[in-house]
């Protein structure tokens, strides 16, 4: 088993350390969250010089303006899992010298292990990662660009499944069962992709009759932007645009 030292218990580490089910060490800057993950994980709430001491590997989840002050205190990490979003290998290399460094960018969707982590840098960590989902290793310079499409999946889907149960509610179908169809028609949707390669042109036109019922709500969808609006929201997560 490697044991993990988690620096800062927040979502995203609690979503790792759940996933990978094993007992890890926590720590927090003083929120209590750590006491709480270590309960959830079976593991111990420390300080981080005591982390260092004990642990496999680090992995830096608290605030990115953080770093050079929690940098200080690990002292001889040896190596590093940084979930830290907009700080580079660099920056991490220049306050953690002689570190074995990998930056990953994982969603929530790890905790279930169905989740999608980016990763760049050192790569003895990847089959770590696996066991909680696919890990995609991309450039550096594309980090920022995946998290756009894969950190931020979860907010995303849950806006879309809310706006979908809505107007289902909005037909005369109860919440709950709207709820148990548009869930269980995303999951379906998700596998039939997957099975076909992303072959999304292929899907839509078999369940797209000309003038039938799919193809109204389809050209609803295109007027009202739906394109354009993932397209804004990409630019604006990672930074080379604003959503309108």
């Amino acid at each position: 088993m490697t044991l993990l030292g988690f620096v800062g218990a927040g979502n995203i580490a609690r979503a790792l350390a759940v996933g990978l089910g094993e007992p890890a060490l926590c720590s927090d800057g003083g929120s209590g969250r750590a006491v709480a993950l270590a309960e959830l994980v079976g593991g111990e709430a420390v300080s981080n010089a005591e982390l260092v001491g004990r642990v496999d590997v680090v992995v830096l989840a608290h605030k990115p303006a953080q770093l050079k002050a929690v940098a200080a205190e690990l002292g001889d990490a040896k190596v590093v899992l940084s979930l830290l979003g907009g700080v580079t290998l660099d920056q991490l290399e220049a306050v953690l010298p002689g570190a074995v460094l990998t930056r990953g960018m994982p969603n929530t969707a790890v905790a279930v292990r169905k989740g999608v982590t980016c990763v760049c840098g050192a790569e003895g960590l990847d089959e770590l990662l696996a066991r909680v989902g696919i890990v995609v290793r991309l450039p550096e310079r594309l980090i920022d660009a995946a998290t756009a499409v894969s950190g931020v999946a979860p907010a995303y889907v849950s806006l879309i499944a809310e706006a979908w149960v809505d107007a289902a509610v909005g037909q005369g179908i109860p919440a709950a069962q709207a709820a148990e169809l548009v869930c269980a028609a995303l999951v379906g949707s998700a596998a039939l992709l997957e099975e076909r390669g992303m072959d999304t042109l292929a899907i839509r036109r078999e369940v797209t009759s000309p003038g039938g019922m799919t193809a109204r709500g389809l050209r609803v969808l295109e007027r009202a932007g739906l394109r354009s609006a993932f397209s804004d929201a990409a630019a604006a997560v990672v930074g080379t645009g604003a959503a309108k």
